[in-house]
């Protein structure tokens, strides 16, 4: 399953908060603060899609991300490979080094770190 936009804001907040108060997350938005109900709405969504919780403490709810940025990402970037790469990720690497504007030093960086990735595949 998938957060919309909307909620994908939703949870980089909370992820940068840890946990927080549907407050806390408002206060955490840069102006202008999106309304309280478009809050509730987005975390009831999200919740029920499982990639929440919360804790009541007192009349309030604390929420908190059940999905950690890493393997959210991890997913994102999966399903954009395939269905924009045919599962390719030397389709995408083609893709990305010639569709942005890295510079030389960049390149190096990238090629360094796949040589260091190659070194423990071969261990």
């Amino acid at each position: 399953m998938k957060l919309s936009k909307a909620e994908e804001q939703v949870i980089h907040h909370l992820w940068k908060l840890d946990r927080a108060f549907m407050k806390d997350l408002i206060q955490d938005y840069d102006l202008p603060k999106p309304a309280t109900t478009t809050i509730a709405t987005l975390l009831k969504r999200m919740k029920d899609k499982g990639f929440i919780d919360y804790e009541v403490q007192g009349a309030s709810r604390k929420y908190f991300a059940l999905i950690n940025k890493s393997d959210y990402f991890k997913g994102q970037f999966s399903g954009m490979l395939q269905n924009f790469f045919g599962n390719s990720a030397a389709q995408f690497a083609s893709f990305f080094t010639k569709s942005t504007d890295l510079t030389q030093k960049e390149l190096e960086d990238l090629r360094e770190i796949i040589d260091l990735e190659i070194a423990k595949k071969k261990k």
